[in-house]
C-alpha cells in the first residue's frame, strides 16, 4: 500500500461514534491548535543469519547494547542457545552465549556489531506476520519519513502512514508537531501469556524527549489543547516521564504496561493502527477508549474490511 493513502477509522471515545476516512485527510480530523507528538526512532538492520557449530541454521534479532560488543537477543531456537554456546556469522565474527534470560538471551560478539556491519550484512526486522523476508523496497517504506534516531528493533508503525505532503498539511491547518525517541523492543509486540494481566511482564525500552517536546507538552496542557500522540510508543513515552508538574525532559527507560483501569496523564488522543489479538498494544487501545468501544471498533473495521498490522490501515480515537 503506497504510503498515505490507507484508510482511516476515526473514534469519539465517549460516544462511540464512527466516522470512515483517509488518513491523507487526517488535518480535518484533529482539532485546531492540537499537539501532535511523533516518535523519531529510526529501525536498525538488527535482524542477522548465524549457524551453530553443528551446521544448524539460527536467527538473531539485536534488542539493545548493554555494553562493548554486548547485546540483549532474541533468537530462534531459544532453548537451545544456552550460555556458553558459540555460533559463526559472516566475516569471522562469533557470537557467545553469556546468560539466559525470560523471553532473551545476552550475547557477546567478538566485534563490535556497528553500523557498517549490519549495513552489510543485516536485515530488516518485519514483523512475523508479514511471511517474507526484507526487500529492498522495504529499506525505506519500513521507516517513517521523519525517522532520525537509530536505535528500534521494530518500527513505530502508526508513523509509516505519514508523507511529507501529510505532515505540511497538518502544519498549514495549525496544528502543532513535536518529536519523542523511544526505541522499540519486541517486548512490545509480545502477546500477554499469563494467567493474569498483572503478572505480565514488559521489557525495557530508551526513550528520549527533548527540552523542546517537553516545554510544548506542557505548555499546550496549561492553554487546555489537545495532545495526540501517534502511536503506542509516544502514547508510553508520554505517559511514562509524566509527574505532577508535567512531561519531564530527558533520557530515561521505560516497562510501562497500560491496560483497562489506567488513567491517563498526559495522552488526549491517540492515531494508532490496528493491532493483533491478546498484545499488549490491543490493551494499551483499550484502556484509552474502553474495552467495549475498541471492540465495536474492531468489528466495524472488520465489516468494513479494513486492513490490520503494519502495512494496514488507522484509526483516530479523540
Amino acid at each position: 500500500m503506497e504510503r498515505g493513502a490507507s484508510r482511516l477509522l476515526v473514534l469519539d471515545k465517549a460516544s462511540g461514534a464512527m466516522t470512515h476516512g483517509m488518513v491523507r485527510d487526517l488535518a480535518s480530523f484533529v482539532p485546531r491548535g492540537a499537539l501532535m507528538i511523533f516518535n523519531d526512532s529510526r529501525v536498525r538492520r538488527a535482524r542477522l543469519f548465524a549457524a551453530s557449530a553443528g551446521g544448524g541454521k539460527v536467527e538473531l534479532l539485536l534488542l539493545r547494547r548493554e555494553g562493548p560488543a554486548l547485546w540483549a537477543v532474541m533468537t530462534t531456537r531459544m532453548a537451545k542457545q544456552t550460555p556458553g554456546k558459540v555460533l559463526s556469522l559472516p566475516d569471522g565474527v562469533e557470537a557467545e552465549v553469556i546468560e539466559a534470560r525470560p523471553d532473551e538471551r545476552l550475547v557477546r560478539f567478538s566485534q563490535e556489531m556497528d553500523d557498517d556491519y549490519l549495513e552489510r550484512h543485516g536485515h530488516l526486522p518485519l514483523p512475523p506476520y508479514i511471511r517474507r523476508s526484507d526487500a529492498p523496497v522495504d529499506a525505506e517504506r519500513y521507516q517513517t519519513v521523519y525517522a532520525r534516531t537509530q536505535g528500534s528493533a521494530a518500527a513505530p508503525t502508526a508513523g509509516l502512514h505519514f508523507t511529507a505532503g501529510i505532515l505540511q498539511s497538518l502544519e498549514a491547518a495549525g496544528i502543532e508537531m513535536r518529536f519523542v525517541t523511544l526505541h522499540v523492543g519486541l517486548g512490545t509486540f509480545l502477546p500477554v501469556r499469563s494467567e493474569t494481566i498483572e503478572t505480565h511482564h514488559m521489557h525495557r525500552e530508551e526513550f528520549t524527549i527533548p527540552e523542546d517536546t517537553a516545554e510544548a507538552v506542557n505548555r499546550a496542557r496549561r492553554e487546555g489543547r489537545p495532545i495526540v500522540a501517534v502511536g503506542t510508543t509516544s502514547v508510553r513515552t508520554l505517559e511514562s516521564a509524566w509527574n505532577d508538574t508535567g512531561l519531564q525532559p530527558g533520557t530515561g527507560s521505560t516497562s510501562i504496561f497500560i491496560y483497562p483501569g489506567y488513567r491517563f496523564k498526559a495522552v488526549d488522543m491517540m492515531f494508532t493502527n490496528f493491532h493483533t489479538p491478546e498484545s499488549t498494544l490491543l490493551m494499551l487501545v483499550s484502556a484509552f477508549a474502553g474495552r467495549e468501544r475498541i471492540l465495536a471498533a474492531y468489528e466495524e473495521a472488520v465489516r468494513a474490511r479494513y486492513r490490520f498490522f503494519s502495512y494496514g490501515d488507522a484509526m483516530l480515537i479523540r
